[in-house]
């Protein structure tokens, strides 16, 4: 873990470190308590062997505070008499275990679980701030199963093996130099096949990362081949789809099968051989102790032996557990570095010095020229002006840099070159939080939240009153449709707004837009799913508001219907990244170009579906 991830890891632990050291400690008290009681049964073992044999007179063999206790007391034949204290003493120190286990599962829990809270508040709020050009290109899929999966990882390592790391550490600077104290000879032959086990968990770690590192992204790109499939199911059982998307999906699976299945050979593999090496480890301690004390070149007793057999069974589990410990540690770290390569990308700047100024301007493109990172240059030198208030419609062919250049009006994406001017202050100056409040967009695929029809309207703003959620909606013609539906405006929607009609979630996208205060609306191919007749009806209940003297916004309007774009003030006419015409409806039908093509064709089509009896 490099000092990055440290300090990240810290500054999340922030607040929850006392915790999590009293998890530790708890630990260290119920490891404390389990290798007491071997002593304490050994103690009455010898106790009562030596009272078999007649040999009252011989040393208690207990920890020396209890063994004082007992000799100042008559000693073996007082222990003898007084077994029950032995036993209430035993029972005192499974409680005493149970109990900080209890305390170690609480505390652990407690302070895992607020790291992973604050991991997750971490990522999504940095998600948040990242540069719309990375959520393009990210996958939404691979996003969640980080989120999602990749913090449980690590708040399972935390919430155990973190705490079992330190249970192993406490285990063996115990055990160890008990096993010692009772004889040294036995505990070298007890202790003879920790290094291998040692060794093969660290070979067993640094495999584990490696074939973790391959299952987790393979898992990711199930993930989102799974979310980009429900996202459009619409689409797939449109064109028929759902064997090829079933096909697309399975092969995904069982590329994650497969890298699962190595992973699991690999995680079985160190259990057998640990297995394996642990018994061999316990079965060379109790022969090594049993011959000691038969030959009695030792200082082990019947009780000895028995405490021997006890300790390395309870030493073989830290060094055994040490392979699952660095299994969930490699786990974590894999984990974390794909969570640390979502923190490490940069969040969108804003422009140092940046103001908030008027957004209720003059707009003005003067030579603006972009490209998307290493592909074509869109835009090549586009200049124009669109006066405040008015509505200035946009036409091109697919691929001339529409959308694009409403992009770089929100300030998504910098010009490579040339300027956007607002009352004449470069956009750049402009803080883009404040930019972008001051602007309503109305996208062609619309996205609704899975609430009510009202909520989605009224989301922008909260606190609104239901007139004005209602006004919005009237304008928008989304009242014409949400009376009808059994629960009118507090119908659900469903996720994505799928219960609605592409031109419905249009028309609520639009009333959602008009409920902010905006200077600046954009209507990018935002009426491509309604019919003529009640695009023309939103257009002239538009108009109405601002006739009526609402503060009228400086508008945008992109579209291939020229029944929409025929009314704006101005219309730009965009070919080949650069504009080619600029004029009024009446001007442009009046000039050879694009425009005048586009009128010929859309008029011809609509005098055929005339005379076919079908209204335009």
């Amino acid at each position: 873990m490099n000092l990055r991830k440290a300090r990240l890891c810290a500054s999340l632990m922030r607040g929850n470190f006392l915790k999590y050291i009293c998890a530790i400690l708890a630990v260290a008290v119920s490891a404390a308590a389990g290798f007491a009681t071997p002593l304490v049964l050994a103690g009455a073992i010898d106790a009562l062997t030596a009272a078999a044999s007649g040999r009252w007179d011989a040393a208690v063999n207990l920890p020396r505070a209890l063994a004082v206790f007992f000799e100042n007391r008559g000693g073996v034949r007082f222990l003898v008499g007084h077994l029950w204290m032995l036993a209430a003493l035993l029972l005192l120190l499974y409680l005493l275990s149970s109990a900080a286990q209890y305390l170690r599962g609480r505390w652990a829990a407690q302070a895992s679980e607020s790291f992973a809270q604050k991991l997750r508040n971490r990522l999504y709020a940095h998600i948040q701030s990242l540069p719309y050009d990375y959520h393009v290109n990210a996958q939404t899929g691979d996003l969640i199963q980080r989120c999602i999966s990749d913090v449980e990882t690590i708040r399972r390592f935390l919430a155990t093996q973190g705490v079992e790391a330190f249970r192993a550490a406490v285990m063996l600077a115990i055990g160890v130099p008990i096993l010692l104290s009772i004889d040294a000879l036995a505990t070298l032959w007890s202790v003879v096949l920790f290094v291998p086990m040692f060794l093969f968990a660290v070979w067993f770690f640094r495999w584990i990362k490696r074939y973790f590192a391959i299952s987790d992204a393979a898992e990711g790109r199930m993930s989102a081949v799974l979310q980009e499939s429900l996202t459009g199911v619409r689409v797939v059982r449109a064109f028929g789809r759902q064997s090829f998307e079933e096909e697309k999906f399975n092969a995904s699976l069982d590329d994650l099968y497969k890298k699962s299945l190595k992973l699991y050979h690999v995680m079985n593999a160190f259990w057998s051989v640990s297995d394996g090496i642990g018994t061999a480890q316990i079965g060379i301690a109790v022969l090594a102790a049993v011959i000691l004390a038969v030959r009695g070149g030792g200082n082990l007793s019947a009780g000895g032996v028995t405490v021997f057999a006890g300790y390395v069974s309870m030493l073989i589990w830290p060094i055994r557990q040490l392979g699952r410990i660095l299994s969930d540690l490699g786990k974590s770290l894999v984990s974390l570095e794909r969570l640390d390569e979502i923190l490490r990308q940069e969040p969108e700047r804003e422009t140092e010095g940046a103001v908030v100024a008027p957004v209720d301007r003059d707009i003005s493109f003067e030579g603006v020229r972009f490209g998307y990172r290493e592909g074509p240059e869109i835009l090549k030198g586009v200049t124009f002006d669109a006066k405040a208030g008015e509505t200035v419609a946009i036409l091109g062919a697919t691929g001339s840099g529409k959308s694009t250049l409403m992009l770089l009006l929100q300030r998504h994406y910098e010009p490579t070159s040339g300027a956007i001017k607002i009352g004449g202050v470069d956009i750049r100056n402009i803080r883009k939080d404040h930019l972008r409040a001051r602007t309503g967009l109305v996208m062609q695929e619309s996205f609704l939240y899975a609430r009510s029809v009202r909520d989605n309207i009224r989301i922008v703003r909260p606190d609104a009153p239901e007139k004005a959620v209602y006004e919005a909606a009237a304008t928008a013609r989304v009242d014409d449709f949400a009376r009808e539906f059994e629960r009118g405006y507090d119908t659900l929607v469903g996720e994505r707004g799928v219960t609605l009609s592409g031109g419905q979630k249009q028309r609520v996208a639009i009333a959602r837009a008009l409920m902010k205060e905006n200077d600046v609306l954009i209507f990018d191919d935002s009426l491509s799913a309604v019919d003529s007749a009640t695009d023309r009806a939103i257009r002239e209940a538009l108009r109405e508001r601002r006739e009526a003297g609402e503060r009228s916004a400086t508008t945008f309007v992109i579209s291939h219907r020229l029944t929409t774009l025929s009314e704006a003030d101005r219309i730009v006419v965009l070919e080949g990244g650069q504009v080619a015409q600029i004029g009024t409806h009446d001007e442009l039908i009046r000039t050879d170009g694009l425009y005048r093509r586009i009128y010929q064709i859309q008029s011809a089509l609509e005098s055929e579906l005339s005379e076919g009896g079908e209204s335009p």
